[in-house]
């Protein structure tokens, strides 16, 4: 039986990240509705950009499962699952994902996110990557985030390049992408580039 009680103080106590439109914090397990509702209403939307998603992909018991991965990850610093919310509403928006922490020589991570269809197109994804920045160089003082997307995935690159990351080349066939390996567009923020554009605002 799984309980909220069952997940790591660590994980349910994380600080909020606040936008100016959105905020993001670690997934609960009473969240599960919500997700699965805003997943299911949004399938078409984002199964062209996603992993191929299994037949039981938006149930509980696969909602527990990867709370249960989230929080091993979270625990042993490898990767951070955030759910990002309208501010003024509360709803759940979508969110971001911090995955493949690298420590050692590389003190680098990478960077997924995904919308909900109803949200699309209103700067909220925007505002949600700008927040999470600060925890990535301040807070896990990383030197490098990664992201990756589709060449044709306008609103991405969308993001990404207005969120000041700069685009480094393709890697082919990078990732299995709804079945089919595909070439993705490589970005990167550094430290020092984050640490220039948060001097410059203030």
């Amino acid at each position: 039986m799984f309980r909220l009680s069952d997940v790591p103080l660590s994980l349910v106590s994380t600080p909020r990240l606040n936008g100016k439109l959105v905020y993001l914090r670690a997934p609960h397990a009473d969240d599960w509705r919500e997700w699965a509702e805003l997943r299911a209403q949004s399938r078409t939307f984002l199964q062209p950009w996603e992993p191929t998603w299994p037949e039981d992909a938006l149930t509980r018991d696969a909602y527990r499962r990867r709370l249960r991965q989230q929080m091993r990850e979270w625990k042993a610093g490898e990767g951070y699952a955030l759910f990002a919310f309208q501010r003024d509403s509360r709803r759940l928006i979508g969110g971001c994902n911090i995955s493949n922490v690298r420590r050692g020589v590389a003190q680098c991570a990478s960077l997924g996110y995904w919308m909900g269809q109803p949200f699309a197109g209103q700067g909220l994804m925007k505002d949600a990557v700008r927040a999470v920045l600060p925890f990535i160089f301040e807070e896990l003082r990383l030197h490098r985030l990664e992201a990756a997307c589709l060449p044709d995935n306008e609103s991405s690159k969308g993001v990404l390049r207005a969120c000041a990351f700069r685009e480094e080349g393709l890697a082919r066939q990078y990732l299995r992408i709804n079945g089919i390996w595909h070439d993705h567009l490589l970005f990167a923020m550094l430290r020092g580039e984050y640490e220039r554009l948060a001097a410059q605002k203030n």
